[in-house]
């Protein structure tokens, strides 16, 4: 088999942090051994969410077995994921805004017709629902865990308690027409074909505010796996949360 180096975009200080996490990981479970240290656990598992490089693909540029790298992907998910802050924890953060942006993506999932509960009507195609909260600038705050991708933005906003803790912090929020009847907090444009002047106006302001939040689904998109997911639905939450936690520590 061919082997040749490549490149992750993601800076040394990246890897530090994850490999710092794993050390203490390694330590607080005893471990005393491993086929790769923790250097190499740390970039075996950037490659994977960064650049999408498959458990065959990293196993023979690693020199481990497949179910090895599996073992170890899944033991960074999980030691990221338990770093990810809650949203009411991210709203301490969120609060010193002067409003945010709310909006919801669709990471896509390898699922067949059968799985209807996973199928969105509106992006015609079998997903997550993830609802994703960034600051007037358009950068990443906050992202939600994963619910089947046939929930409506709105009912994910409620279920998730965004809605509620907008409103509590007293914070206003653009949002798209998904979200129509949030509420208070929660600003979206006037809807309708044959709309009056001023409306038209106050829908081209605030869609030239609201498009900014486009740039996280693109910070998001950065992480190649979440193009494509190719794994259990429940595992997707976790993934969602590592790279939250990777993304805020690169930035």
């Amino acid at each position: 088999m061919l082997v040749y180096p490549s490149s992750i975009d993601l800076s040394t200080r990246t890897l530090r942090f994850l490999a710092g996490q794993l050390t203490a990981r390694r330590r607080d479970i005893g471990t005393r051994w491993r086929r790769l240290p923790v250097a190499r656990q740390a970039l075996l598992a950037l490659a994977h969410l960064r650049c999408g490089d498959t458990y065959a693909q990293l196993a023979a540029g690693f020199g481990i077995g497949i179910a090895t790298v599996y073992r170890y992907i899944r033991e960074v998910i999980e030691v990221l994921a338990a770093l990810a802050p809650t949203l009411t924890e991210a709203m301490k953060t969120i609060r010193t805004k002067a409003f945010v942006i709310l909006d919801g993506t669709l990471p896509p999932i390898d699922r067949i017709a059968a799985d209807t509960p996973y199928y969105s009507g509106k992006h015609k195609r079998h997903g997550m629902n993830v609802q994703v909260l960034t600051d007037p600038f358009g950068r990443l705050l906050w992202a939600s865990p994963a619910l089947s991708g046939s929930t409506h933005d709105l009912t994910a906003a409620r279920q998730h308690g965004i809605i509620d803790a907008l409103a509590a912090a007293g914070l206003k929020c653009w949002a798209d027409k998904a979200y129509q009847g949030a509420g208070r907090p929660v600003r979206v444009p006037f809807r309708g074909r044959h709309l009056k002047q001023w409306k038209r106006r106050h829908n081209t302001t605030h869609a030239k505010i609201r498009c900014l939040g486009e740039q996280a689904m693109a910070t998001l998109k950065g992480w190649r796996l979440l193009r494509k997911l190719r794994c259990s639905t429940n595992r997707i939450t976790n993934i969602l949360k590592a790279v939250l936690v990777l993304h805020h520590t690169s930035a």
